[in-house]
Order: C-alpha cells, then structure tokens, then sequence
C-alpha cells in the first residue's frame, strides 16, 4: 500500500518542492508514497475566498476560520483515509523519531498547515488534529515544518534508503543516542588525523569508539537525551550493559 501524504495549505505549490528531489523524489517516482496538496481557500464560501478573521477578544493578526478549515479537513480525511490529522504549531507535540516512526508506519497522514495567528481552537477540538511542533522556533506558516516532517516519515518507507542498517545507525536512533563523529579519506587533512581506532580493522574496538562517542555527545550536547536514556538503561539492566565499559557508562 502506498504511503499517503495529503497537504492542507494556502500554497499547494510549496509541494512536493525538495521532496521531488534525491530519495525521497525517486521513491516518489516509484510509487513507494504519494502527495496530494489541496488549497484551503477552494473550502472558502465568498468571492473573495476568506480564510482568515479577526481573533475574538482582540489581538494583531488574524485567526483561520474553522467553517472554512473544516470542510477543507473532511475533504482531505476522506481522500486519506485512516491517517492521522496532524496541526503544525509550536504548542504541540515537540516532533522526534517516536513520533515519525510511528507515523510511516501508518498509512500515511494529513498535514494542516498554519498560517496567520494560527488556527480556530474548536476546529482542533471538533477534528480531534495531533499537534506537532517542530521546534521551539517561529516560521512563518507550517509548510517548511510539513516538509521536514514528511522528509522524516518517507526515509523510514521500505525501500526508500539502500539498507536498513543506515536509518538505525544515525542520530536519533533506535536507542535515543545522538550519532557518533564520521571520517573518511584522507586519513590525515590539514594536520588531523583519523582516529587510529577507525583504521584498526577491529570491529568490536569500532562498534565500542562509537558508542562511547555517541554517549558523550548526547550527555554533552542534548542532557534532555542523555536523561531519558539513562532512565531507559536503568530499567532494562540487562541492556544497560551492553556497549559500556567495565559496566561503567563508555563515555564517563
């Protein structure tokens, strides 16, 4: 079954913009997913095409109008459906790797894209959205985080990367650990030198040099990560030994 991505925006031409391009445009290609961008203003009911008003109680800005989104919403469900109604916005959910695996694991998903002051509260309620948040920063409307978003669902689609491997030996992997540092020729640049560990041959000295990199970058760099993993370690003993020194944390 083919993946499927359906876009609710004010500017359907953003799409698929550089999803059409690398992997993700060449499993577009193939069929492996699918997108559909659908213009909020043809849910619009005036000449004009209003999308927006004024907020309620006064304020700058203006607000989406949920007469308007929701019809735009029951569209886009019923052409997907199953997936999930997601709201871009930074009072959502903070978006990480639980989340996108959970996601291209589904049958793909519905993406409102925000713009303005953002969006009527009730059509959220009424439609029951997920909110996601792709960070703690602002943009200007939530096509840029639709973009990232699906660039992170469409590389986990079976297929989509050469192996299987290379999706779980990154950053944000399988175990919450931030990636370990990458080399390549030369050995020697510019007066430094690859780590003499990398050009040993002995995988288990490797596989241990990464882990111990990678849970020193993660406690240095994301405490946040490092917490939950200690936690995580913590209640799995038995695999809280695993690539660890001397059942000492590798990277203490």
């Amino acid at each position: 079954m083919t993946w499927q991505a359906t876009i609710l925006t004010l500017f359907p031409e953003m799409f698929p913009g550089p999803l059409g391009l690398s992997l993700a445009g060449k499993a577009l290609r193939e069929g492996r997913w699918a997108i559909e961008a659908m213009d909020i203003r043809g849910f619009a009911t005036d000449r004009h095409r209003t999308v927006d008003d004024t907020p309620f109680g006064g304020g700058a800005g203006m607000v989406m109008r949920p007469d308007v989104l929701d019809a735009a919403c029951e569209a886009a469900t019923a052409a997907n459906p199953g997936a999930p109604l997601v709201y871009l916005t930074p009072r959502g959910r903070l978006l990480d790797q639980a989340l996108v695996r959970e996601l291209s694991a589904g049958p793909g998903v519905v993406v409102l894209c925000g713009r303005y002051e953002g969006v009527d509260q009730r059509v959220i309620e009424a439609r029951n959205m997920v909110e996601v948040s792709a960070g703690d920063f602002v943009l200007s409307g939530g096509e840029p985080a639709a973009l990232l978003l699906l660039d992170a669902c469409i590389r986990l689609l079976p297929g989509v990367m050469g192996g299987a491997a290379s999706a779980a030996e990154e950053s944000h992997g399988t175990d919450g650990l931030l990636e370990y540092p990458h080399y390549t020729r030369p050995a020697e640049w510019q007066g430094h030198r690859v780590p003499d560990v990398l050009l040993s041959g002995h995988h288990a000295e490797v596989a241990r040099w990464r882990r111990a990199e990678a849970e020193a970058a993660t406690r240095a760099r994301r405490p946040d990560l490092w917490d939950q993993f200690t936690r995580r370690m913590a209640e799995q003993p038995n695999t809280a030994k695993a690539g660890r020194l001397d059942g000492h944390p590798a990277a203490a």
